[in-house]
């Protein structure tokens, strides 16, 4: 990731006294778990729609008990132990998978051990046919019963259906599953790159509650970082994670594992990362394994030793070795679809002809090592940049196959100052035929590109970032790329030498507990629903209304179906019909309306849906400013709402959909137009059906 994120670190205050979240203690996924549950969540272990993330892992009463500090966080709570130790009476063990075993709390004078005794109490007994009184016999049974019990739950515990088989293809460019129906990837960056080279979060929270967390969250993918190294240098890859973590001097973060996911503590580096892709492989989650650099360290940098074959740390043959080995460790692994090759290529030493040479001969290991998995290729300058291969396209033996795809990245730091002072509209218009410049035109040649990194400061208080964002939302709907936000983890265990350190650009918390900003999230979500491609020709393609800036479209209230529209989710979305650069918005299926258009009618006032003179000038719509997101009618003539461009805009109450005079036409860069965006986007999802009747 490039430097600009660097200005961002900020270590959580009080970092030195954390304290831990409470949870369930968990064997690893492939071991068997057992999970206390409340009764939050659905069958599946999954929070209900609308249901706070925090409440859905670990025992409430526990961290009741324990008590939150200002994040939300609980001290360690010894009482929930591994199998065979002591429950809560009332507590109930249940298998997490298919099976679920339902079994009577321990009694707390009944530990494992005392089980054992029992049984040879009872087989010395019949040995030496002493008579047992009635009394001792059953409380024998009952423990042996007990244990018996314990053991079934342990053994079914240690059954997992495995993860179906997940084996994607390209299909020109959309991503496609053995049927030929599209796959949407709508991944979330989870890094394991960093110095410890153990997955953020698993001091924070048991591994199955992130998982379980991504898959609430809406996401299907997680791009999983991790270092070269791990693959290359037997030393590292055979620490353990308790040993790698004090090795960095983060006792509280074992302290941290040790509460929330004990199985990893004493699994070496490269199997903690395979027990993770496991975990998310329980919740039917993909994973895209990323190298991200060579050695393990926060990226990126030009001058830090990874950034360019041939640099300090970037041996070309070791790396290509490195991803045959990664390749063919996960060749078994169903739910690792594909394998990035390399996270942001940069610096000084960067040329494409090195570039053909080397990504080639990675791809081919890749492939080789891995035929089932698609191999994913980078550019340029932070990822920024595929341009050149306008002009020569990728030699590989594979082609045939269907396996290779593109990624770019994304940030507004790419071009800062004028996301930070410029006009929103020029910029954002300059961005856009830039992106399609530097990789969207692969899409047109048949190759799925991959939008792997974008994200923003979630805390929405950085400009720059406000501006970009709906933006580069705006993009994505309209090429309808396959994408990965930056980024899941809330905090770090370590980064540059900072423990705890807060990730403002993360989806969660600082404790991983929660969302960090909840009304962030319907804009990234937005992106996650396919609107075209193979298996979704459920309509004749027809124009969305996307408003960005909310994540939300443009529908017609459900319970009245009037001449009035609000914003409301774009799954609910009417089919309009529009021809760039100038006409009318027709509601396209309501025919037995007689195909009315959408007019304007004046300052404030809402747009309205009407069949009457249709085509003139308060009906004749177009793309305002060089953002292409104003849609605009001329009302100069008609002297109403103060003459000039009306634009649709978003009323005062946060919903309704009304017009207004155009913000930010002339290139201010202190004016924000962004509640004024409207992106037409295509579709051929099934629409949703409403009554056709205009008031």
């Amino acid at each position: 990731m490039p430097t600009s994120k660097d200005m961002i670190p900020s270590p959580v205050p009080n970092g030195s006294n954390t304290r831990w979240v409470s949870g369930y203690r968990g064997l690893l996924p492939s071991l068997g778990r057992t999970r206390h549950q409340d009764g939050a969540g659905d069958d599946e272990g999954h929070p209900r729609q609308g249901e706070p993330l925090a409440a859905t892992h670990g025992a409430t009463a526990d961290r009741d008990a324990a008590g939150d500090d200002s994040r939300g966080q609980t001290r360690p709570d010894h009482r929930e132990q591994l199998g065979g130790g002591e429950h809560e009476p009332g507590h109930t063990a249940r298998e997490d998978g298919p099976m679920r075993i339902r079994s009577t709390p321990l009694h707390r004078s009944m530990p494992l051990k005392h089980y054992k005794h029992a049984l040879i109490t009872l087989l010395d007994a019949r040995r030496s046919q002493q008579r047992i009184p009635r009394t001792h016999t059953m409380w024998l049974v009952s423990s042996i019963r007990a244990a018996l019990c314990l053991l079934l739950v342990v053994v079914l515990a240690s059954h997992r259906e495995p993860a179906a088989a997940v084996t994607l293809s390209t299909s020109s460019r959309w991503i496609v599953d053995p049927a030929g129906h599209r796959v949407k990837l709508a991944c979330v960056n989870w890094p394991s790159h960093l110095e410890p080279v153990v997955t953020e979060g698993l001091g924070r929270q048991p591994v199955g509650a992130i998982s379980g967390m991504i898959v609430s969250l809406g996401f299907n993918c997680v791009r999983l970082t991790y270092p070269i190294a791990l693959a290359t240098n037997a030393s590292l890859s055979a620490l353990t994670v308790r040993q790698s973590l004090l090795a960095h001097g983060l006792s509280e973060t074992v302290g941290g594992v040790e509460v929330n996911n004990p199985g990893f503590l004493d699994l070496t580096l490269i199997d903690s990362l395979k027990a993770v892709v496991n975990a998310l492989g329980e919740k039917n989650v993909m994973v895209i394994l990323d190298n991200h650099v060579s050695t393990p360290g926060w990226c990126c940098s030009n001058d830090d030793g990874n950034g360019f074959f041939g640099d300090r740390d970037f041996d070309p043959n070791v790396w290509v070795d490195g991803l045959g080995s990664m390749a063919t460790i996960f060749a078994d692994v169903p739910n690792v679809v594909g394998i990035s090759l390399r996270n942001e290529l940069r610096g000084p030493r960067q040329n494409p002809e090195d570039w053909y040479t080397y990504m080639q001969r990675g791809a081919e290991a890749v492939h080789a090592a891995n035929p089932r998995a698609l191999v994913i290729m980078g550019g340029l300058s932070y990822d920024y940049d595929l341009s050149f291969l306008a002009t020569r396209q990728v030699g590989v033996s594979f082609a045939a196959e269907n396996k290779l795809a593109f990624e770019v990245h994304w940030y507004s730091f790419s071009d800062a100052r004028a996301w930070e002072a410029e006009g929103a509209n020029e910029v954002c218009g300059r961005a856009a035929r830039d992106f399609a410049r530097r990789g969207a035109f692969l899409l047109a040649r048949g190759f799925p590109l991959f939008l792997s990194e974008f994200g923003a400061d979630s805390r929405g208080g950085d400009r720059k970032d406000n501006r970009y964002f709906p933006c580069a939302a705006a993009v994505a709907a309209e090429h309808d790329v396959d994408w990965a936000y930056w980024a899941l983890q809330g905090s770090y265990a370590l980064r540059q030498g900072v423990a705890g350190m807060d990730e403002v650009y993360g989806v969660l918390d600082w404790s991983w507990s929660k969302p960090r900003n909840a009304t962030v999230l319907p804009r990234i979500q937005a992106l996650q629903r396919p609107l075209q491609g193979p298996g979704y020709g459920e309509a004749l393609p027809y124009t969305v209304l996307f408003h960005p800036l909310t994540g939300l479209c443009a529908v017609r209230h459900a319970a009245t179906a009037t001449t009035t529209l609000e914003l409301g989710p774009c799954n609910e979305t009417d089919a309009w019909a529009y021809a760039p650069p100038s006409s009318t918005l027709v509601l396209r299926d309501a025919a037995a309306a007689g195909l009315p258009c959408l007019r304007a009618e004046g300052r404030g006032q809402p747009a309205r849906l009407g069949t009457n003179a249709c085509g003139d000038p308060l009906s004749t719509w177009r793309l305002a400013t060089d953002s292409a997101m104003h849609v605009a009618v001329d009302a100069a003539a008609l002297g109403l709402g103060g003459g000039g461009m009306l634009c649709l805009d978003v009323g005062t109450d946060g919903r309704s959909i009304v017009t207004n005079p155009c913000a930010c036409q002339h290139g201010d860069g202190t004016c924000d137009p962004e509640g004024q965006w409207f992106k037409l986007v295509t579709s051929t999802r099934r629409v949703a059906r409403r009554p056709a009747t205009l008031a």
